[in-house]
């Protein structure tokens, strides 16, 4: 059977990389190749009509890949030549992952079940008005919370519980109130309220006459053994609840905690459970995200249906969006039986996947082959680079960068804003080991804010 034969559409700068890293795969891929040069050192400047008036096919190809960053709709150059053409990706390093070699693992399609349910909790809500209160539970069910928790103030009861509640209820929100005040829960619960944090055995007879779900916490944390009689009154009163065994902030029995939760599954094993994490994310000097993808394997390993998180301090005001995206990540790696590793890269913020290097050898060549003063940045092994055809200089400081420039180059304002700017984004990338592509965004997971375009000034005076 032969195989499909895939034309690469490229510039004359990215060719010799293109045809060598093709090469070395050649034995790994599906398809036979060809690469076709255009007359222009960097294709990504051209457009869809530029490349279909300049494209020569003499073997027909079965698809055509054109440059990822090229202006205008592959489906244009498709209609024009009768073969199916797709862009490529956007960064010719990122192409073994484009051809699904070594990339993120193709999941199954469904990938992006779960079953652990979010409550997000507002906290002081007291404080807010409903408007406010409203705009922000909106904003937590577009991350992904299945629940918004009501966290209330101790003292003086709020009057507006209810009104709070059916307001939120009108727009098909389940609603979960966090107090021990009675007067509150009933207003909450007689208003529509679907869940109530918390109970333990000083306030258990709320439940007896309330129709709602509960929350059940222990007197004494760490002592899931004291939930028996509780968890006996409730079944005996038919009443819908799940276990929360509580857990404690680290140095404060974090260790121990997670141990009770464990030993209340093993006690109760078909009683839903909610694990209440702000305790830990709140109280930690680290980024919540790789705290909040731990605890959610936790829970699912446990078969804890639910969690319950706040997103008070900044550097927990993700939480939401990372439990959604750790939820769908824990359970196809626990239900499949595979390693959670190159599934999710929503989850990798700080640093990218894979590291991507062209080498110094290959820089090196660019620098030969470029015959136009507009400028190449590239930032890889804890330096940038910056070549046009009359220098090649390379640092770690960009403003010295710049000075050099300066001294063999006439730069106006506009490109010096430019410069400073792609600059910057280098300089981030090499402190953190991100990869930096000129004139794209940096990668922050799901933070990443997608970039417009603003070429070098005089990149785009082409030279063919």
């Amino acid at each position: 059977m032969s195989k499909d034969k895939l034309l690469f559409v490229t510039g004359k700068l990215a060719s010799p990389s293109l045809k060598d890293l093709l090469s070395r795969m050649t034995e790994s891929l599906p398809f036979d190749w060809e690469i076709n040069t255009l007359p222009i050192n960097v294709a990504a400047l051209a457009t869809i009509e530029w490349i279909s008036s300049h494209l020569k096919i003499t073997n027909k190809p079965d698809k055509i890949i054109i440059p990822g960053l090229c202006r205008g709709e592959a489906k244009i150059l498709e209609i024009q030549t009768g073969i199916p053409c797709i862009k490529g990706p956007k960064d010719l390093r990122d192409l073994p992952n484009f051809l699904k070699i070594g990339n993120f693992n193709a999941t199954s399609p469904d990938y992006g079940k779960y079953s652990i349910e979010i409550i997000a909790e507002i906290n002081h809500a007291p404080d807010l008005s409903l408007e406010e209160i409203e705009n922000t539970a909106i904003h937590f069910i577009s991350q992904g919370a299945d629940i918004i928790d009501l966290g209330m103030n101790p003292g003086t009861p709020w009057l507006q519980v209810g009104e709070c509640v059916k307001r939120l209820k009108k727009l098909n929100i389940k609603v979960s109130i966090d107090s021990f005040n009675p007067v509150e829960v009933e207003s909450a619960v007689n208003a529509g309220a679907d869940l109530v944090l918390s109970i333990n055995e000083d306030n258990l007879e709320i439940a007896k006459h309330l129709e709602c779900e509960f929350v059940l916490i222990p007197k004494e944390p760490g002592k899931p053994e004291t939930l028996n009689k509780c968890v006996e009154k409730l079944l005996s009163w038919n009443r819908k609840f799940r276990i929360d065994p509580i857990l404690e902030p680290i140095g404060l029995g974090f260790a121990k905690s997670l141990l009770g939760y464990y030993k209340a599954r093993e006690l109760y094993p078909t009683i839903p459970m909610m694990m209440g994490i702000g305790n830990v994310t709140e109280l930690t000097d680290s980024d919540s995200s790789g705290i909040n993808a731990l605890l959610i394997a936790i829970c699912q390993e446990l078969n804890i249906q639910s969690v319950l998180t706040t997103s008070v301090i900044n550097w927990c005001r993700t939480s939401v969006k990372e439990i959604d995206l750790a939820r769908k990540l824990m359970f196809h790696a626990i239900t499949k039986q595979v390693i959670p590793k190159r599934l999710e890269p929503g989850l990798l913020l700080l640093r990218d996947p894979t590291e991507r290097r062209h080498g110094i050898e290959t820089l090196n060549r660019f620098k030969s082959e470029i015959k136009d003063k507009n400028f190449r940045i590239f930032a890889e092994d804890g330096l940038i680079h910056i070549m046009n055809k009359n220098i090649h200089l390379m640092g770690q400081d960009p403003y010295k960068l710049i000075e050099e420039v300066k001294k063999t180059e006439e730069i106006d304002e506009s490109h010096s804003f430019y410069l400073g700017f792609e600059l910057c984004k280098a300089m981030t990338a090499i402190t953190l080991g991100k990869n930096y592509t000129q004139d794209q965004e940096l990668q922050w997971g799901f933070l990443t804010r997608e970039e417009t375009i603003h070429r070098n000034p005089m990149i785009d005076k082409k030279t063919d």
